[in-house]
């Protein structure tokens, strides 16, 4: 983004308004959660079901299991077909797919704004009544061994994500995949589907997000017709998941594949998650993460290592996702400039970090950060189906509506101290995993 900004904008980003769209939230008496987000601009409508269950909710020895049931919940239900669902959406011209993570699972649709009901009823139907046969199962389980094979295992850099997970989580569930493991995942049963599915598909256990030109109203009787019959859950298991003990030593991999094109090293850190009511940490080490390298070309990293009469590295970053239901990670990475090995790299980044750590945070590019936050929050507004995404994805870790509003202002409230102190807690080499990619083995 450049450095000056046009007047009217910047004017703009110097305020707080408020979010440009009405967001309404409720709930059903089944305990099913409703956010609707209007946008009329268009007559188009994004609905998502959010359910509050991912990977890392998966019994031991089913890894992938979360994501085998997404497969599965388009293959039809005692009253539809399989494919049905997905050829009745791209009949209306619309859109449609799912996805699975460690903490939730949710299945979204894009259509005009008068199909809504259509859709909605269609969801509801899923959600209780889901039937499969024996075939549909196994041809499903063939499916997702494909996709690993095509995603993962044909794939250095996911292989090598996979094995960093494992290195860095020895207890929490966080350590398995989300597509799981493969001989787990050949093993995956139709009972086994069905149980994940009757254990945390239900009303009191989902979050219908409701994004584009619709009334609050109408999508409340929508949803009581359609959904309000379906009887919620007494079954719920808590949501107490193994917990991470403290790491009290540095852990180091290294992995080598002849595929590998350009090798690099990377290291993540354990780091605490987004909290309900108290986000302030979380927005400490989003910002030091846009510090560190969200830029490519003025990041912290990127200047002291791309740039200069000897650059170290032609690509650097640092990221952070704490919209979690347990503690995440922050992630830094480097890609070694030309005759640079992976140890010089590694060096020259820890240099930079122990620099940071010593000198403190620019005040001018603490100020030019959140600039930039807020203008991508301005930015974001414009898109009713990232809203969706963006209120789904925190409801479903347990945050709350009022959260999500608050994250603006918790990242423009965040203060050069607070970055340091979340960087000298977090930027712990007992609490890292350091990894390297490459091609041969090579002698540090």
């Amino acid at each position: 983004m450049p450095h000056r900004l046009p007047a009217a904008l910047a004017l703009c980003l110097c305020a707080t308004p408020a979010l440009a769209q009405d967001v309404t939230e409720f709930r059903l008496d089944n305990g099913l959660d409703i956010v609707v987000i209007e946008d009329h601009r268009a007559p188009v409508v994004t609905s998502m079901v959010w359910y509050r269950t991912g990977s890392a909710d998966e019994k031991t020895g089913e890894s992938g299991v979360a994501h085998f049931l997404e497969h599965l919940m388009f293959q039809g239900t005692a009253t539809t077909e399989p494919g049905d669902f997905a050829a009745t959406v791209s009949a209306l011209g619309g859109s449609n797919n799912a996805f699975t993570s460690y903490d939730y699972t949710a299945y979204y649709e894009r259509v005009a704004a008068d199909k809504l009901d259509l859709m909605l009823s269609m969801e509801a139907d899923r959600m209780v009544n889901l039937d499969l046969s024996q075939p549909i199962v196994d041809n499903e389980r063939n499916v997702i061994l494909e996709e690993r094979s095509q995603r993962t295992d044909s794939n250095p850099q996911a292989q090598f994500q996979e094995q960093m997970n494992a290195a860095q989580y020895m207890n929490s569930p966080y350590r398995r995949p989300v597509i799981g493991w493969r001989a787990e995942m050949e093993a995956l049963s139709r009972e086994d589907a069905l149980d994940h599915y009757r254990t945390f598909y239900a009303p009191n256990n989902a979050i219908l997000v409701v994004a584009g030109d619709v009334e609050p109203d109408a999508v409340r009787a929508m949803a009581e017709e359609h959904f309000g019959p379906l009887k919620p859950s007494d079954t719920l298991p808590p949501r107490a998941r193994p917990q991470e003990p403290p790491q009290l030593a540095e852990r180091r991999l290294t992995f080598h594949d002849e595929r590998v094109a350009q090798p690099y090293v990377t290291r993540s850190y354990l780091a605490p998650e987004r909290n309900a009511g108290d986000q302030s940490e979380a927005a400490a080490l989003a910002v030091l993460a846009a510090l560190l390298g969200g830029d490519p070309t003025t990041s912290v990293l990127a200047q002291k290592m791309q740039f200069g009469e000897n650059p170290t590295a032609i690509y650097t970053m640092a990221g952070y996702d704490g919209t979690s239901v347990d503690p995440s990670t922050f992630t830094l990475g480097v890609v070694p400039a030309d005759g640079v090995t992976l140890q010089e790299a590694e060096d020259a980044m820890d240099k930079v970090l122990a620099d940071f750590l010593k000198d403190g945070v620019d005040a001018a590019q603490l100020d030019r950060i959140k600039t930039q936050l807020r203008a991508s929050d301005i930015y974001n507004r414009d898109d009713s189906g990232g809203l969706a995404n963006e209120y789904g994805a925190a409801l479903a870790v347990g945050l709350t509506v009022q959260d999500v509003q608050d994250w603006p202002r918790a990242l423009q409230d965040v203060t050069a101290e607070q970055v340091l102190a979340a960087a000298r807690k977090v930027l712990d080499r007992r609490q890292s995993v350091t990894g390297w990619l490459e091609q041969e083995e090579t002698t540090p």
